[in-house]
This record gives structure tokens, C-alpha cells and sequence, in this order.
């Protein structure tokens, strides 16, 4: 999603437009309910029937697992106009991972007949899912490889770059990723600590390549930004 612009803006496809039961009118409204859950509410659990996908249209979904110490993993954290639980398109009958609300978070719920009966209205939003698996899946791909090939630092500061280029908005030469994430969801993300975190964009705040709070992350410089990765 460079350049700010939502991920339903794929192919021009308006995929809010689908699926939102506020855009598509009342007659639909039964059919693809919303459903509102607090901070902390989970949406699913691993090992739960897989029957539905689920399109975020407020607030944050932390999708993760569980490894065999008990300790969890987090794969991704999703934002409005992404979907989750996709996997039950293509066959899978149970929950692999759990799906938790990180903030009051609404999501539009659709059964998954009901998606493949828009994904056969709708040309485009086939590819449109296929690019999100895709995408999702050359992303833990990457991951993988950071985490064997590279330090700590590295995996922290091409998370970063990696952000911005995904859901940042372009303000002249900067670049602006809002609802910023906290220290310790990066930290879960790039598989390091807090204190490793919060050690990095200190460091990449006194050289003014970037700036943050708790509402957002101003890159000045994406390309002092990717040197940062090679030193």
C-alpha cells in the first residue's frame, strides 16, 4: 500500500464497497453482518471451525500462533480495508492461528459461501485475495530469511522501511505511517526486545532520519533509511 492509498484499491476494485453492508444497502445487511469487538476480545482461536472471512473496517487485528512452550507469535497486525481468515477459501476446515482485537475493532463478517458467491459477481476480487495470500506469504518469506541471515538491528530498521512503503502516506519527501505501532509490537514482529527496539529508533532519531510517538512515524529519509540497514 504505498503511497497511503488502501489496500481495497487494488485492481480499482472497491472492495469496502462490496463487502461493507453500509455501502451495499440494506437488503445485504443480514447477509454480511458487523460485528463490534473491544480491546482484547479474541475473533477466533486456533483449532476453531473455519467458516468465515472476516474485512476490518476499524480498528487493529493482531493474527498470530502459539509455539510449543506456549509462547506466541505474532504474524501480522492488520488495519481497516485488510482481510483475515482467508485460508478457509481454499479448503481449510480449522483455525491455524487466532485472530485478537488490539483496540474496539469492527469487522464485516461473511460466511464463506457467501464470499465465493462475490468472488464469482465480482472478476476482479479473485485476484484481488490471490495478491493478499501472496503477498502475506513472500512477506513471512522475507521474514524468515531476516531473522536467519541478519542482526537485530537490521530486522528492526527494514521493518521500518518496509512499514512506510506498505501503509505510509507521502507528505512532500516524507513519509507518515499513523496508528504507529508500539515498541513492543515491533519488537514481536522483527523477533527481538522492546529495549532493542526503543535502542534503534532513538538511535535513528538523533541522526533526524525519523521521528515517532505513540500516533505515528515520520521517516524523513527513506533512502538514509535503507543505508541504515547495510551498515
Amino acid at each position: 500500500m504505498s503511497n497511503g492509498q488502501p489496500i481495497w484499491y487494488f485492481e480499482n476494485l472497491d472492495v469496502a464497497g462490496i463487502f461493507c453492508p453500509q455501502k451495499i444497502g440494506a437488503g445485504d445487511m443480514e447477509k454480511h453482518p458487523h460485528k463490534v469487538f473491544k480491546k482484547g476480545d479474541y475473533i477466533f482461536l486456533p483449532e476453531e471451525h473455519a467458516d468465515k472471512v472476516f474485512f476490518i473496517t476499524d480498528g487493529r487485528v493482531k493474527i498470530g500462533t502459539y509455539g510449543e512452550s506456549g509462547k506466541e507469535i505474532t504474524k501480522a497486525i492488520l488495519t481497516p480495508g485488510e482481510i483475515f481468515g482467508e485460508l478457509s477459501l481454499i479448503g481449510a476446515r480449522k483455525r491455524r492461528d487466532f485472530a485478537y482485537a488490539m483496540e474496539r475493532t469492527e469487522v464485516c463478517i461473511l460466511a464463506v459461501g457467501d464470499m465465493k458467491s462475490l468472488m464469482r459477481d465480482h472478476s476482479g476480487l479473485s485476484v484481488f485475495l490471490m495478491k493478499i495470500m501472496g503477498s502475506r506469504m513472500l512477506e513471512m518469506e522475507q521474514r524468515l530469511e531476516s531473522l536467519v541471515f541478519k542482526d537485530s538491528r537490521t530486522r528492526i530498521v527494514e521493518f521500518l522501511g518496509n512499514l512506510a512503503s506498505r501503509k505510509g502516506q507521502r507528505v512532500g519527501y516524507e513519509m507518515v505511517v499513523r496508528r504507529f505501532m508500539t515498541h513492543q509490537e515491533i519488537a514481536n514482529l522483527t523477533a527481538t526486545s522492546r529495549q532493542t527496539v526503543t535502542t534503534v529508533l532513538n538511535e535513528l532519531r538523533n541522526k533526524n532520519i525519523l521521528t515517532f510517538n505513540r500516533r505515528r512515524l515520520l521517516i524523513r529519509d527513506m533512502d538514509l533509511l535503507a543505508k541504515e540497514a547495510e551498515v
